[in-house]
């Protein structure tokens, strides 16, 4: 008997549903434990997955009075927004410059190399090094955890556009040196709006690790008074340990913003992956 072919689709299509599964099933119970009320959780498994016999938002209200949320979520914005508009402006100009000289100069090239090197260095060696400089420098604020973010996720941003700009013909620059344009106005009037695909997907890539990041906040502005969304949902370890349902609730909250921001720019991530398989 001639053995039957599997189907090519088959095996992306079973890691597909995989995929899914484990983002979905996480996903609905966050949303399940956040609408039910303590009294509702149980030790079983299905105490913990069924719906909520009553949906109600008081989790909600509670963990926002817990948290402060609004002026956690402020100093979050604050934090998130500011690094992301300084990586996109600096990483965006370095990566220009040593994308298109690394190949041709060895100077840029070693540059290039010893940034993206940055990558390898784990945070857990560099942590107590910078509280004490931050502190002494009087950076021990949102301002110095903004500094520090600029400069831990460059290598990443760096390599991002240095290899997006293979997608982009030097004779667009040449044409514009032609007309007379300096390398300055020749980045900002025609290479940097070409690169917005790569734009949004650093946007993305640098707001998602800002706005889920404990360890730098927790250790740059320890004792300052100010939070951001994952220092304050800290506070249900110790004071709701058990009440899962609150910090759940918060966790949704939390949520909310950056996948608001992602949809947004997901179209401009998927322009920018289509673009680089044309060209």
């Amino acid at each position: 008997m001639m053995k039957r072919k599997l189907n090519p689709a088959l095996l992306p299509m079973v890691l597909l549903i995989l995929g899914l599964s484990t983002i979905a099933f996480p996903l609905y119970m966050t949303i399940v434990i956040a609408f039910k009320q303590p009294s509702e959780m149980s030790n079983t498994i299905s105490g913990i997955l069924s719906l909520p016999k009553h949906w109600s938002f008081s989790n909600f209200s509670e963990a926002m009075e817990v948290t402060d949320f609004w002026r956690s979520l402020g100093y979050s914005l604050l934090i998130t927004l500011v690094t992301v508009v300084l990586s996109i402006v600096i990483h965006s100009m370095i990566g220009y410059v040593l994308g298109r000289n690394k190949n041709h100069n060895k100077f840029y090239g070693f540059v290039y190399l010893f940034i993206v090197s940055g990558m390898f260095v784990p945070f857990a060696i560099l942590m107590m090094p910078l509280a004490k400089e931050t502190a002494e420098l009087g950076l021990a604020n949102w301002f110095g955890v903004i500094l520090l973010y600029v400069v831990f996720y460059m290598p990443m941003n760096i390599m991002l556009y240095s290899g997006y700009l293979v997608n982009i013909p030097l004779a667009l620059e040449e044409a514009a040196r032609v007309d007379g344009a300096s390398t300055w106005r020749t980045y900002w009037k025609v290479i940097f709006p070409l690169m917005k695909p790569m734009h949004a997907t650093v946007a993305v890539i640098t707001a998602l690790a800002v706005w889920n990041d404990v360890m730098t906040p927790l250790v740059i502005m320890a004792g300052s008074g100010v939070n951001t969304l994952p220092l304050a949902q800290m506070n249900f370890q110790s004071q709701f340990g058990t009440n899962y349902n609150l910090a759940f609730a918060s966790y949704l909250l939390s949520l909310i913003p950056i996948l608001v921001f992602y949809i947004i720019c997901q179209k401009q991530i998927i322009n920018g992956v289509v673009n680089g398989a044309v060209k």
